[in-house]
């Protein structure tokens, strides 16, 4: 996951750079996903996003760690027909490090060819050198490369107009961790051959990068955009990888289809479950595991609420759903979201059994993978910094009676 910072402070412009700005004020919006950080389905601020940029992993200095849900976050960026492109945290000071890294990460790459692979450049003590290197290496293998970081950072330790004058930036800043939908140029990190600015961490409550492309090198590597079978947009990679036929496959099964076992996202436009009771601001745009169906409606599980099929939009079949899941612990069921306690709860080491001496307290978050019914309770799931799976008691099984709230 890339660390998280902010930088304050307005930067002057050119009069020049602020008409240029002006005419970017309709290009496309989208974010970036940490990893596992964001759950198996990928994740948007709004219905309007066009892009994903995923890590698919980091490596530093010599160690990696994979990033286990990068191949279904590209999956079903494709299936919600929007752009996937890829990056990785890259903490490297050598070639011999580039080499390392982008040997192990290059053949792992589930977006299309010419789709933009990042260096997310913001620790350590990189080189131009080795920097320049790992960039080149990337666009003979036949993708888009992108360097991204926080100006300060990347002038401090790099030459970096040299490296501006060859390949696009990415760069980060943003006032404060306000939610903000759409950017505030006035933190804009002025600087030449700036492709995609990031410019909120808090693109939606509970947190999420939001970016802009400010001159269209998010449709690298997709050619133009068709219709899917769910009514939406498909979009036609330049090539194919496993992730991207199962997002396609995913976005042209029809609603009709959706079935027990399938992962739906709530359309950031639906309004009403199907009993007519307004829906949560908060279930909006979030995915859940389709517990059972009747007729033209589907019962999200976690929730336990009833919606109809035009409200959703399938993101992962049955099958592929569980192929994903396989990683989670027996009997806990794939979904992912924030849960925070409104009382002190005991965190466990299974579902109601072996006591951590850990809680979460009103006020904190849970970014929780899937849950677990046993006993009385039902148990949001998460994993530790550590790797060890742990359990919360979420609600009462019963009457469904929540022990906080859910986002």
């Amino acid at each position: 996951m890339r660390f998280k910072k902010i930088f304050l402070g307005a930067l002057a412009f050119a009069g020049a750079f602020l008409f240029a700005v002006s005419a970017y004020a309709d290009r496309d919006q989208g974010v970036d996903l940490a990893g596992d950080y964001q759950g198996q389905t990928a994740v948007f601020g709004q219905a309007s996003d066009k892009f994903a940029i995923i890590q698919i992993g980091g490596y530093y200095n010599g160690s990696f760690h994979t990033q286990k849900y990068y191949q279904s976050q590209v999956a079903s960026t494709i299936a919600q027909g929007k752009r996937a492109h890829t990056y990785i945290f890259s903490e490297f000071s050598t070639r011999a490090q580039a080499d390392q890294m982008l040997d192990y990460y290059l053949p792992k790459i589930q977006t299309p060819k010419n789709s933009i692979v990042a260096l997310d450049v913001e620790a350590g003590t990189p080189s131009t050198d080795a920097v320049i290197y790992a960039l080149n290496r990337i666009k003979q293998a036949g993708y888009t490369p992108v360097l991204y970081g926080y100006l300060s950072f990347l002038k401090a330790h790099l030459d970096l107009s040299t490296i501006a004058d060859s390949y696009p930036l990415w760069l980060a800043e943003y006032p404060d961790y306000q939610v903000r939908t759409t950017p505030d140029y006035n933190y804009f990190p002025s600087y030449k051959n700036i492709h995609v600015f990031q410019f909120t961490s808090t693109y939606k409550a509970g947190g999420l990068d939001g970016d802009v492309d400010l001159l269209g090198i998010t449709q690298n590597g997709y050619g133009s955009n068709g219709k899917s079978s769910q009514g939406g947009t498909a979009v036609k990679p330049d090539s194919k990888t496993p992730a991207i036929n199962n997002g396609q496959a995913a976005n042209n099964t029809p609603k009709s289809d959706i079935a027990a076992g399938y992962t739906v996202k709530v359309n950031f436009g639906a309004s009403r479950w199907a009993n007519g009771a307004l829906i949560p601001s908060w279930v909006k745009g979030q995915s859940y595991k389709v517990q059972q169906v009747s007729g033209n409606k589907v019962l999200l599980a976690g929730i336990l609420s009833w919606i109809s099929k035009s409200d959703v939009e399938i993101l992962q079949t049955s099958q592929q759903a569980n192929s994903v899941s396989s990683n989670l612990p027996a009997g806990v069921h794939a979904q992912n979201g924030y849960f925070h306690p409104n009382q002190c709860l005991m965190v466990w080491t299974s579902a109601g059994y072996g006591p951590t001496g850990v809680h979460y307290y009103p006020g904190e978050s849970i970014h929780y993978s899937g849950y677990i019914r046993n006993g009385a309770y039902i148990y949001v799931v998460y994993q530790s910094a550590s790797g060890h799976w742990r359990y919360v008691a979420d609600r009462r099984a019963a009457t469904s009676y929540p022990l906080g709230w859910f986002e």
